[in-house]
């Protein structure tokens, strides 16, 4: 069986500018990065109206195992899917950070005959986006402590500064560290640490603005630090957002590529779901609600935190609504919450897999009742599935109301998934509110505690009995409130493993409470981050890292997945 890189590797990419064509993205508004990559010019794209027929698709899924769901494999295989039925369609992904690519999560452009190409540029350097960012982030560090250097003019008090460097890979050794050590002409010793690129403001400001101007003035309000008497610091006292705003700008324009079968495919922005908000850029969403139909798109892990920031944050933020959801599952996945070892996912049974039908439930309550978005089940077939076990989950989902498609992508490309692609269709064309229409239901109003905001998504959407904090942490949202940000949205992060905050606890658990560890404000992505359990910020490699098997041979990259 080929791997994905060498089923990528045998394909033959079309110019960028014929994908550009299917579009109507004129010579002069595309920017070719080679022969089979580009960006969009930014200010043509902003020139062009969103359209009315224009519907989004959310392409979400159940919790995440070791077994693997397939949710951009799903995003892409739909995408074709459409393009098939004859429908005008677009897909909008993220940009892996290389930290997975080389520890165990693997890339973002898909897998086996339904992956976005070139998937080994994708899965590496891209276009430089996350470089930028590294950058501007990293820039903005350096001014911050060569302010304090030269005389600290803003009375900044070294014990508070919050403003962490970022690197784009999983380092454990760098989480928490001492800086400027050697003197006073290296600066203030002060405890420091560092952030993966994906967990930094500046990726989800890049991932929400709406142009250049907003940009700017987003990255203006980045709090930094404070003074001695506890007032915020911001990029812009320091008179660092026009510098941080032209590291950017090139970023900023959306990456165009291509499926295997030639649909187009935005991929722009990449914050983890799991300690960010987990969603590809408003730009490159935008751009395809600008220039076609059918927008389909992906928010991280399981709906429980992709598919509620998705929503709660992204939607709010942007005035955008989908107009259906996908939940992407797999039998081998819900076997595994139902208790079944990872070895023997390949055996039927029926009892296990009906016992993690529960995270399923969850899910489908979630996104349908809870957010109001009309939900069909995408089973992503392997070869080891059984009947009796796909009878069960169509069965199970038909007396809960909810449509099923029974998805080959993997394999069958575009072709696999046309069932799915027809079930969308139908709900697409049935809706009559335009995708630019603000979403009307959310988890929490804007009007409510930040505290209250956590508790909302904690026992609605994760079945918390409650939330925990320390005095410390309690003090912390009531200083944010009282400085003027209770208004701002939440952002959870936590492990994507289980609607809890216990990786361990599979299915649904309900009942279990969720402690906030700490709290960070991110003024300029607008939002507040709650850090529970142990997740974190600046992930380590696994034992076996998958860089093991990256190599290069006769001038060919192998082993990437």
């Amino acid at each position: 069986m080929a791997s994905d890189i060498e089923i990528a590797q045998a394909a033959t990419p079309r110019p960028i500018a014929q994908i550009a064509d299917q579009l109507h993205i004129p010579e002069e508004a595309l920017e070719p990065y080679g022969r089979i990559k580009g960006k969009v010019n930014l200010d043509w794209l902003l020139e062009q109206p969103i359209r009315d027929s224009a519907r989004m698709v959310l392409v979400t899924a159940i919790s995440p195992t070791p077994a693997g769901e397939g949710k951009t494999t799903t995003t892409v295989g739909l995408g074709d899917a459409l393009k098939q039925i004859g429908k005008d369609a677009v897909i909008c992904l993220r940009e892996p950070s290389l930290g997975p690519v080389f520890g165990m999560k693997g890339g973002a452009a898909g897998g086996g005959h339904a992956q976005v190409i070139p998937m080994e540029d994708i899965n590496l350097h891209f276009n430089g986006d996350l470089h930028a960012i590294g950058v501007a982030n990293n820039l903005l560090a350096a001014l911050l402590d060569n302010h304090v250097h030269h005389g600290n003019a803003l009375d900044i008090d070294v014990r508070r500064v919050t403003w962490k460097r970022v690197l784009d890979m999983n380092d454990r050794a760098l989480r928490d560290i001492t800086v400027s050590l050697g003197g006073p002409g290296n600066g203030y010793p002060r405890q420091d640490g560092f952030d993966i690129v994906v967990a930094s403001e500046i990726m989800a400001i890049f991932c929400l603005a709406t142009d250049l101007d907003d940009l700017k003035a987003r990255l203006g309000r980045i709090v930094v630090a404070y003074t001695r008497d506890r007032q915020p610091v911001t990029a812009a006292d320091l008179k660092a957002e026009g510098a941080l705003t032209a590291v950017l700008k090139d970023a900023l324009a959306p990456n165009l590529v291509q499926t295997l079968e030639g649909t187009p495919a935005f991929v722009h922005g990449g914050p983890f779901a799991n300690i960010a908000h987990g969603c590809n850029s408003v730009i490159a969403t935008t751009a395809g609600l600008r220039l076609a139909d059918y927008v389909v798109t992906e928010a991280g892990f399981g709906a429980d935190l992709g598919a509620e920031k998705f929503i709660d944050i992204k939607c709010r933020s942007a005035g955008i609504r989908p107009s259906a959801a996908v939940l992407v599952a797999t039998v081998r996945a819900l076997k595994f919450h139902g208790g079944v070892a990872r070895e023997n996912l390949s055996d039927e049974n029926l009892s296990a897999l009906e016992k993690g039908l529960t995270n399923l439930d969850r899910h489908i309550t979630n996104i349908r009742d809870n957010y109001g978005v009309p939900a069909v089940v995408s089973i992503n077939q392997f070869i080891a599935d059984t009947e009796a076990e796909i009878d069960l989950i169509v069965e199970h989902c038909r007396v809960r109301g909810i449509q099923v498609a029974l998805s080959s992508h993997w394999a069958n490309g575009g072709a696999g998934a046309t069932e799915l692609a027809q079930m969308v269709a139908e709900i697409c064309e049935g809706d009559t509110t335009p995708a630019n229409a603000p979403h009307n239901s959310f988890v929490y109003e804007d009007s409510a505690t930040l505290w209250d905001k956590i508790e909302s998504v904690a026992t609605t959407i994760y079945g918390a009995s409650e939330i925990t904090g320390s005095s410390k942490v309690r003090d912390r949202l009531r200083e944010l409130t009282e400085g003027g940000y209770g208004h701002l949205p939440v952002c959870i992060a936590k492990t994507p493993y289980s609607f809890s905050t216990d990786p361990a606890l599979k299915g649904a658990p309900s009942g279990h409470s969720m402690d906030i560890r700490e709290v960070r404000l991110s003024v300029g992505a607008g939002f507040v981050v709650a850090i529970c359990g142990d997740v974190m910020t600046m992930p380590g490699l696994p034992k076996v890292p998958a860089s093991q098997n990256i190599d290069v041979v006769d001038g060919q990259i192998v082993g990437l997945f």
